[in-house]
């Protein structure tokens, strides 16, 4: 299929569908994914790859081995049944073959869009893999240490494909839809954020299981739930059955199916769960000893992250129930996903910096001087002019308090210390939360009309438009335009921005191409609109502080990822000499 892109073979539909003669190569291998056959396609072909990983890693645990591998095949049985049948990418276009196929819509033609749906796809594979491992432990009625090493690391991996995939959305939306946006809680980026959550929730259990034999159902449930997640995302995406701007492969009549086929993997699932529950046991039989301070913070960090998720599921599903029960048309936006996850974030914050605490040898003055960290963040609100005073000092505080705690718990060595990898993790969700902070409640922007002259202060700089100059592609060809940005102190120069107003040769379709100065404490953001007269435009204009905090925080998050597999590698060595 990959090379009927590369040597545009318009006679398969798939390929006439969704590529051009004039797209450029990478862009043409990336069109292989870029709709609902070839997703579907790809999704296979990673589970494929992540069965054969699966089936070298675990050639010691023969018994295990062979009912993972069973699952594996079931699951990637059904999804080949639905391709083949209803979705099928190798349909041919015979004997009408065009000269000239449609296009890659111009929405996906960019980097970030070439890398998030692999990456995305790799990570569903991943919960497939610990769905089969579930279902190898219901099945044997044994969790077995090795089945808890494999849900622990293929978890943390499919943790790190899930975090890389939602940052490279995450960029996506910022740097080319134009409007500034890094996360919109739209149906479809959720489908991959509850998973996230799901997945955060079943590595904190793992630890708890694995240290106290505790909340084995628990981890047996999230493993289960978070493939159904991955499934409810799919048909979210696939299905059209929500609005979003991100639904590049709505097809109502396919989504029914794959609906029906993902309750079809989930139904042996949720049986087996029901059956043997009660009959699976640790193996080594260990009895669990009296709940202290680390159970209870783990516990609740579980809780903290299902509840997370359920809230998050139930804001994106409620528009769909409310239109099937007959009460109209309902919007479920912004608003609602902020009010309760701001909130559940910063105690998140607190909640972890508090579990890290307890790691450290005086917790009383270690939780003293932390506090004060905190408190001396959060007076940053006060000597600044945030728009929520108050959701300001509570974000900085909490974000200080976690960063403080994080340094406690590795500076001041304890019993229980957390692992390096854990501790970055948990830092990683401070910069999460200044970043976002940062730009909820300083960005200024505005929206102006422009042309060759003009200029805007937006905060301390000024924006002066210089000129308007045409581009023309084999692809596509535009406006760009040419603004210098001057700071406003002494209007000096400091950079330029060249936004882009692009027009698709073979779809007509127009796009825009934002221009943005990225640095670590601003973004200078510009993008343009439609033209007005010959000469102007309706120009975006934004300064957004801390913006490449939100893209830090996750390659911090991705690196605490790598960190956490290296350190379970050196605990299971030391265990083997050992």
């Amino acid at each position: 299929m990959l090379r009927a892109f590369l040597i545009d073979d318009f006679s398969i539909a798939y390929v006439a569908d969704h590529s051009n003669t004039k797209l450029d190569v990478i862009y043409k291998a990336a069109a292989l994914w870029g709709s609902h056959e070839g997703s579907m396609l790809l999704w296979i072909l990673l589970m494929a790859l992540a069965t054969c990983l699966v089936a070298f890693t675990q050639r010691k645990n023969e018994a295990l081995n062979a009912r993972i591998q069973c699952t594996m095949l079931a699951v990637i049985g059904v999804f080949c049944v639905f391709v083949l049948t209803v979705s099928n990418p190798f349909l041919r276009n015979l004997p009408a073959v065009p000269s000239e196929g449609r296009d890659l819509n111009p929405i996906l033609q960019d980097i970030g869009m070439i890398l998030h749906p692999p990456v995305i796809f790799a990570a569903y594979a991943g919960l497939a893999v610990i769905f089969a491992v579930i279902v190898a432990v219901l099945w044997q009625k044994r969790m077995s240490p090795q089945a808890v090493s494999s849900l622990k690391r293929i978890g943390i991996v499919t943790w790190i494909f899930l975090t890389a995939g939602n940052a490279l959305g995450s960029w996506w939306a910022y740097t080319e839809l134009g409007w500034g946006g890094w996360w919109f809680w739209d149906p479809v980026e959720n489908a991959s954020f509850i998973p996230w959550l799901s997945v955060g929730a079943l590595l904190h259990a793992l630890i708890l299981f694995e240290k106290r034999a505790r909340m084995l159902r628990t981890v047996v449930m999230l493993g289960i739930v978070s493939f159904a997640l991955c499934l409810l995302g799919t048909f979210i995406v696939r299905s059209g059955l929500m609005q979003s701007v991100h639904a590049f492969a709505s097809d109502p009549e396919r989504g029914t199916v794959l609906l029906f086929a993902c309750i079809l993997v989930m139904i042996p699932g949720l049986v087996l769960y029901t059956l043997r529950i009660d009959a699976v046991q640790a193996a080594d039989g260990r009895e669990a000893d009296e709940p202290n301070a680390f159970d209870m913070a783990l516990t609740l960090a579980v809780c903290v992250l299902c509840v997370a998720s359920a809230a998050v599921l139930v804001g994106t599903l409620y528009p769909v129930f409310y239109d099937m029960l007959g009460l109209g048309t309902l919007t479920v936006g912004a608003p609602y996903f902020n009010s309760f996850f701001a909130p559940m974030t910063l105690f998140a914050a607190v909640a972890a910096g508090g579990a890290q605490i307890l790691a450290s040898k005086n917790v009383k003055l270690t939780a003293s001087v932390c506090a004060a960290v905190a408190l001396g963040c959060g007076t940053v609100a006060f000597a600044t002019d945030p728009k929520e005073l108050v959701m300001t000092f509570a974000a900085f505080a909490a974000a200080g308090w976690l960063v403080a705690t994080s340094v406690a718990s590795i500076v001041i060595r304890g019993a229980g210390r957390p692992s390096f990898g854990a501790v970055l993790a948990h830092a990683a969700v401070a910069v999460a939360i200044v970043g976002a902070t940062g730009i909820a409640q300083y960005e200024q922007e505005a929206l102006v009309r422009m042309g060759p002259g003009a200029g805007k202060p937006v905060g301390d700089v000024i924006f002066v438009y210089r000129d308007t100059y045409k581009v023309n592609t084999h692809a596509y060809f535009g406006d760009a335009a040419h603004i210098e940005v001057l700071k406003a102190t002494d209007e000096s120069h400091l950079t330029d921005l060249f936004p882009m107003r692009q027009t698709f040769v073979s779809s007509g379709m127009q796009m825009t191409a934002a221009g943005i100065n990225h640095g670590m404490l601003r973004d200078l953001y510009v993008s343009m609109g439609n033209k007005l007269s010959d000469t102007e435009w309706l120009v975006r204009l934004s300064v957004k502080p801390l913006a490449s905090w939100l893209w830090l925080s996750a390659a911090l998050m991705m690196v605490a990822g790598v960190l956490l597999c290296v350190h379970r590698r050196k605990e299971k060595e030391k265990n083997a000499l050992a």
